[in-house]
């Protein structure tokens, strides 16, 4: 079976400094998580600069929006996925790449707006996707929900755990891939398992295989 593969993701921009920073005191990262959009005093979106010059380093782009306070509701639901949707386009991202809704423990989710996210990205050229804690906070209920209202909620959408967190390590010293997942069906294929470095401004990843052709190459 293959291995999980190791990466890292930021909320600052990557350039030749950070990249070197991460491969000298961690390893080459195979993909590195980016924000799609700049959100004041949380993220520095993606520019085009930043996308070819990870392109050309072999580093394949695991996007992320993150404009949103809270997940309440269907229709605020649908308007970010379209949202993200549209910023996608700008971009370039290809089709059948994942997009993940920044979901953050302390944020206010429901079952509706994780359906109204994933129906709307159900009939575009993107798949959708939610990095979120299963532990901390109520992403995990809301999830099991909108599964149980719909089924193509837990057959369409990617997960990204952010527990456990035994912290960051190098690429060589990764722990064996044990997200914790909601209580109920899901495609958990991608975990945060640490995060902060105090070396490099990244944290550290693992994810599934099956993952990996979702991502942008």
């Amino acid at each position: 079976m293959a291995r999980e593969i190791w990466g890292v993701d930021s909320a600052a921009p990557v350039d030749e400094s950070r990249l070197r920073c991460v491969q000298l005191n961690y390893g080459t990262p195979a993909y590195w998580g980016r924000y799609m959009k700049t959100v004041p005093g949380a993220a520095d979106g993606l520019t085009q600069g930043e996308i070819t010059f990870l392109r050309r380093s072999g580093i394949k782009i695991m996007p992320i929006y993150s404009d949103f306070r809270e997940a309440v509701g269907r229709r605020q639901g649908q308007v970010k996925a379209r949202n993200a949707i549209y910023h996608a386009k700008l971009l370039g991202i290809p089709r059948d790449v994942v997009i993940f809704a920044n979901v953050e423990r302390f944020f206010d989710v429901d079952a509706e707006w994780i359906r109204g996210w994933v129906d709307v990205f159900y009939n575009s050229d993107y798949k959708p996707g939610f990095y979120h804690d299963p532990v901390q906070g109520g992403f995990s209920k809301a999830y099991c929900q909108a599964v149980s209202a719909d089924a193509k909620v837990q057959l369409h959408s990617i997960l990204w755990s952010a527990e456990p967190e035994p912290g960051v390590t190098s690429k060589d010293d990764a722990p064996r891939f044990a997200p914790t997942v909601p209580p109920c069906k899901a495609n958990v294929w991608a975990w945060q398992y640490g995060r902060d470095s105090t070396t490099c401004p990244i944290d550290t990843n693992l994810i599934s295989p099956l993952l990996e052709k979702h991502l942008w190459s």
